[in-house]
């Protein structure tokens, strides 16, 4: 879990997290922040102030994103002194081209700041320079600074300039900061020359360096929060057992994971994006990132309960510099404004893959296949597509291709890009993998490659009045007769049950044991004597869902799949396939970050700021989820496990389509009164996503069913107690 993925960034991660805990002993957090730190000149030996600067320049020729892999692991040490604000100005300096500093920045020899705000005024003389006037404040790291980069109005607009702090007048100014100093800066007709005006240096390009460069610091403040507070909550009892073993602390350990996650997402992201993409990538890590820090500093506190509220706890320290960084970078409103303005003209950023060179042969493989495919049409272009493996093409030939990560992405990339749909297997698609890999080669035969290509419709037969998300509770009877089981009991929230030919269906054989053991898996034919389908009317009118009656049913032998009172484990392999479907979308409601705009660009009004706040939130959550899941399959194509992405990007996915529908509804106002029928136009189409959606955050696993698992798999908190005990 950081913002780096790959193995070298993970070494340096691992190199400078070693160094700062050999060289930042917890006793130095509280030493004076008016004089650089004992270990600045073994910190820049150690190349970590030019990661991002240019070899000629004295740096060590890598970007952004490594710098921002060294300041997330510094922040996680709480590193006081100038080391981000001097990192932050060789950034700038180093975007006008001008490298005269930049050596001397690198090396540690000279100090830097960068004033984000400022009342100073300059005009120009003969020669091109500069003469300066007025206030600058707050200065993060100014007091220290050898270099001030500092913004100056003029009559033609505003340029930036690298000053030396010995021709102004600096003054410490009590920092809410206790390990990081901040000043204010005066000048009073200083003439800067004109090779100290950095040209090509705009306000925005400063701004979305300080975005990505404190957005990396906060996020490895939170991530400080995150794995203290955990490991607090698995050592300290109350009422007989540990506190992270109660819901309320861990879910809400939960979210504070889930925001650091989105916070790395988002700074990541921004370090990669570039011409008008990294402004709107850059203005939502500054909403995201910030705020997480706050965010998890704040349930840190909460956590740690009494000792976090004491000086002599570290926690305060990470609190105060979470809303130090927040109060730099300016509201979070200014820059969601920012986000909707460039989302609302049509910028948006796409999660592009780099692969490697040597994809091509299988890429034109794999298009030439797809090519043959695509003059077939109807059922016969969906059987070709399943018998190729196309269709789920990680599963083991015959049914898929055995296809590695790189394969995957791929094929659906040339998928794409030919205009081939997939069949829509819906249900199917979370049976077949438990198919391939348990079901008998009979079974596999029968029911798999009609399953593939869309042909055969299957619901499943899981949850129960008493069993929904404690599915292991079920009271389904299956007793064995000759030649087969006779299964009774009632299934509930079955969805399209009233059209499917087969079903899957789980049920006790065997009350002994945990209620995990005796459960067997079985393959049900809807049509079979005995089955009853019973439409539910749903929130939205419609009957998607059904309730379904088995009374004596007859299932034979052969149609159980695995062994016997061991369905419990296939049930899982059905139930992790379906969660990973659950989130890879809006669930067919059509409310999507795009269908929003539209209805924006529809109302033939100006948004207020609150609505511009609103629609902001949902298009940073949209482009966090995005930029969650390239990084699960940056992660799987270098053969990875996508640890906490992958189970965040779950959770988040189940209720973005919520909050996207709840914006429309919103800024419908008024007129969202109309009946929720998408023939009604946009208030009953909106109101009828803003229904549908309810169900998101419940079938696959509930919100806090999810939060469980998130606490308890990626945080490692205790397990909920069985019952009774």
């Amino acid at each position: 879990m950081a913002i780096g993925l790959n193995e070298e960034h993970e070494a340096l991660r691992e190199s400078v997290s070693g160094w700062a805990e050999r060289n930042i002993p917890a006793e130095l957090l509280r030493a004076a922040a008016d004089e650089r730190p004992p270990f600045w000149r073994s910190l820049a030996d150690q190349g970590l102030l030019g990661l991002h600067l240019p070899e000629e320049a004295g740096g060590s020729g890598y970007g952004l994103l490594e710098a921002a892999v060294a300041i997330e692991a510094m922040a996680e040490r709480m590193a006081p002194g100038p080391y981000v604000p001097t990192v932050l100005a060789g950034a700038v300096i180093h975007a006008s081209k001008r490298h005269e500093l930049l050596p001397a920045l690198a090396d540690g020899t000279l100090t830097g700041a960068v004033a984000l705000t400022g009342a100073l005024t300059g005009t120009r003389d003969g020669d091109g320079a500069l003469v300066v006037s007025g206030t600058a404040e707050p200065v993060l790291g100014g007091a220290l600074a050898d270099v001030l980069v500092l913004p100056v109005s003029t009559d033609e607009g505003e340029d930036w300039v690298a000053l030396d702090a010995s021709a102004a007048t600096v003054t410490a100014v009590k920092s809410l900061d206790l390990t990081r100093s901040v000043a204010k800066v005066e000048l009073a007709g200083v003439t800067v020359p004109a090779e100290r005006v950095l040209e090509g240096v705009e306000r925005s390009g400063v701004l979305n360096l300080a975005a990505v460069l404190l957005g990396a610091e906060a996020a490895g403040l939170a991530s400080w929060c995150v794995r203290s507070a955990a490991e607090y909550a698995k050592v300290r009892i109350q009422f007989g057992r540990p506190i992270g073993q109660f819901q309320g602390i861990k879910h809400k350990l939960s979210r504070m994971l889930v925001a650091l996650e989105q916070a790395r997402a988002t700074v990541w992201d921004a370090t990669r994006a570039e011409g008008a993409e990294l402004e709107y990538a850059a203005a939502i890590a500054a909403v995201m990132a910030p705020d997480a820090a706050v965010q998890c500093a704040k349930d840190a506190i909460q956590t740690f309960g009494g000792i976090g509220y004491t000086f002599e706890h570290d926690v305060h320290l990470y609190y105060r510099r979470a809303l130090t960084l927040r109060a730099l970078l300016g509201p979070s409103a200014g820059w969601a404004a920012t986000v909707a303005a460039l989302a609302l003209r049509g910028v948006s950023r796409e999660m592009e893959i780099d692969l490697p060179e040597d994809a091509a042969p299988l890429r034109e493989s794999i298009r030439a296949e797809i090519a043959e495919i695509k003059e077939l049409a109807g059922v016969e272009q969906k059987r070709a597509l399943a018998a190729r493996g196309f269709v789920m093409p990680h599963l083991p030939r015959p049914w898929g291709r055995a296809a590695s990560p790189l394969e995957q992405v791929l094929i659906a990339q040339e998928l794409k890009a030919a205009r081939v749909k997939l069949p829509a297997m819906i249900i199917g698609a979370w049976v077949v993998p438990s198919v391939v890999s348990y079901g008998t080669p009979e079974q596999q035969e029968r029911f798999l490659p009609k399953t593939l290509s869309g042909e055969l419709i299957w619901c499943q037969l899981f949850s129960e009045p008493g069993a929904g998300s404690d599915l292991a509770s079920l009271q389904m009877k299956a007793e064995k007769v000759e030649g087969g089981w006779r299964l009774n009991g009632q299934k509930i929230w079955t969805s399209v049950a009233h059209v499917a030919e087969w079903g899957i269906c789980i049920a006790r054989n065997s009350s002994e044991g945990s209620k995990h053991e005796g459960i067997t898996y079985f393959l049900v034919d809807m049509k079979a004597p005995g089955v009853t389908v019973r439409p539910l009317t749903e929130m939205t009118g419609e009957n998607l869902f059904n309730e379904v009656f088995l009374d004596d049913v007859f299932v034979p032998d052969e149609l159980v799949v695995g062994e016997v009172g061991q369905g419990w484990k296939v049930a899982r392999n059905t139930l992790s396939n379906e969660r990973v479907s659950l989130s890879s979308g809006s669930g067919g409601t059509g409310a999507s970050v795009p269908d929003l705009l539209g209805l924006v660009g529809r109302l033939g009004r100006e948004l207020t700021p609150v609505e511009e706040q609103q629609v902001a939130e949902v298009v940073c959550e949209a482009h966090s989820i995005n930029a969650l899941s390239l990084r699960v399959t940056l992660k799987q194509l270098a053969g990875a496990e996508p640890g906490a992405d992958a189970s965040v990007r779950k959770l988040l996915s189940t209720s973005h389509a919520q909050h996207v529908s709840e914006t429309a509804v919103a800024l419908l106002g008024a007129s969202a009164v109309v009946a929720a029928d998408m023939s009604l136009g946009d208030a009953g189409y909106w109101n009828r996503a803003v229904l549908a959606t309810r169900a998101m955050t419940i079938y696959g696993g509930t919100t806090e069913v999810q939060l469980n698992i998130i606490g308890e798999r990626m945080l490692g908190l205790p397990r909920d107690p069985e019952p009774g005990r």
